[in-house]
């Protein structure tokens, strides 16, 4: 039971983990990146779908993105959707085959913007992190209020569950200095 408690908290820990570089990877650099757009939601006939699944995203230059939709209807669907996204700072060009989206260089004031956003999802993912190693420590109190396990065997379920959360929040700081060290390259 013990070792199920752990291997489920590894197992959250890491996906918070993977969550937390997902959403870093959702923030905007200096330069063009397709994954900032994957997750944009268009109605599509209406239905919200995700736009990393109506079309193509490429990046033929370091500040363009270029959109090919699978299907030439979506066009003017995927341009709102575009269109209505916070914090772009460029408007989509629709030449009637594909969207193409030149991003400006962004400005000093706008990197600390997006480095405090970043600070912020990052200590989300702590949180929720910390959130499991409690959970994990709530069942291993019942396991041993029950009296199916010791205290011995508790004390080293304990430390392991530590040593899994101090693990993740350290891989989840050094994704933010990487994050951080590519909003502040100029």
């Amino acid at each position: 039971m013990i070792s199920e408690i752990i291997a489920t908290a590894a197992d959250k820990m890491s996906k918070a983990l993977e969550s937390a570089k997902e959403d870093f990877s959702g923030v905007r650099t200096g330069r063009a990146n397709p994954q900032l757009f994957q997750k944009v939601m268009v109605d599509y006939y209406g239905t919200p779908t995700p736009l990393g699944q109506l079309g193509q995203l490429a990046n033929p230059e370091a500040r363009t993105i270029v959109i090919t939709p699978y299907d030439k209807g979506a066009l003017k669907a995927i341009e709102t959707a575009l269109r209505e996204m916070p914090n772009l700072d460029a408007s989509p060009q629709n030449d009637g085959t594909l969207i193409r989206i030149s991003l400006p260089d962004l400005t000093e004031e706008r990197r600390k913007e997006y480095v405090k956003l970043v600070k912020a999802k990052a200590e989300d993912h702590r949180i929720a992190v910390r959130n499991i190693r409690r959970k994990g420590n709530d069942d291993l109190a019942v396991l041993k209020k029950d009296g199916e396990a010791g205290d011995d065997e508790i004390a080293r379920a304990e430390k392991e569950l530590d040593a899994l959360t101090k693990t993740n929040v350290d891989a989840i700081d050094e994704a933010l200095k990487r994050k951080e060290a590519e909003l502040l390259e100029v």
